[in-house]
């Protein structure tokens, strides 16, 4: 897959901070139930990657990638647990080069219009906008739109059920990433029925 094909899996990518390895399958199969077969695990916790090999070897059916790659070894980590794609909260040239020699799938992350510039002239045209709603929003994007036509964005950040709209509906934009559809304490508690209706309500949200 390359990095537009991940970002029309589902207009909705959960961006996901595991603390225990055991709630990774459920709550890949809550998601899944609710209508969202993509998760971004990030690397911010030690559960990170072997969540992400759990869920590769035990449900091939859910598209799973890895978050908070910041640098070649996150990457390389990544990739040998089976992350299918790599989300990174910034640019940088040593992460592009990287993504391109060991053919891995990378959507870095970008929130000003000389990091656009530096994805699209490496061949970049789909980016994080992380962090969304700091950066500039729903403003921001509509400006890049302009000498920026060829860019699509994944806004992260700030993302929420009362503004997901506003970014769905940009030309410019083909998914967003969030955290709401995943709380913490609802994984912690173990209810994985009420993230299965997050994910149903957040969906049924989209215009």
């Amino acid at each position: 897959m390359n990095a537009n094909d991940v970002m029309k899996i589902s207009p909705i990518v959960p961006v996901i901070a595991l603390d225990d390895v055991k709630d990774a399958l459920p709550l890949a199969k809550a998601l899944s139930e609710g209508g969202i077969n993509i998760m971004e695990i990030t690397l911010r916790t030690p559960a990170g990657l072997k969540a992400i090999e759990v869920i590769s070897k035990e449900m091939p059916s859910m598209h799973v990638g890895a978050g908070t790659v910041c640098n070649n070894v996150d990457l390389l980590e990544a990739k040998a647990v089976g992350a299918k794609f790599v989300f990174s909260p910034g640019i940088s040239q040593e992460l592009i080069d990287s993504s391109k020699k060991h053919n891995m799938t990378l959507i870095p992350g970008v929130a000003t219009s000389s990091e656009v510039m530096l994805a699209q002239n490496n061949g970049i045209y789909n980016c994080k906008l992380f962090p969304a709603t700091l950066s500039g929003g729903v403003d921001i994007l509509k400006a890049f739109q302009g000498p920026y036509s060829k860019m699509n964005f994944c806004p992260t950040g700030g993302v929420n059920l009362e503004n997901l709209n506003d970014f769905i509906s940009l030309k410019n934009v083909l998914c967003v990433g969030g955290t709401w559809i995943v709380p913490k304490d609802v994984i912690k508690n173990g209810d994985f029925n009420k993230i299965t209706q997050l994910c149903i309500e957040a969906l049924k949200t989209i215009k």
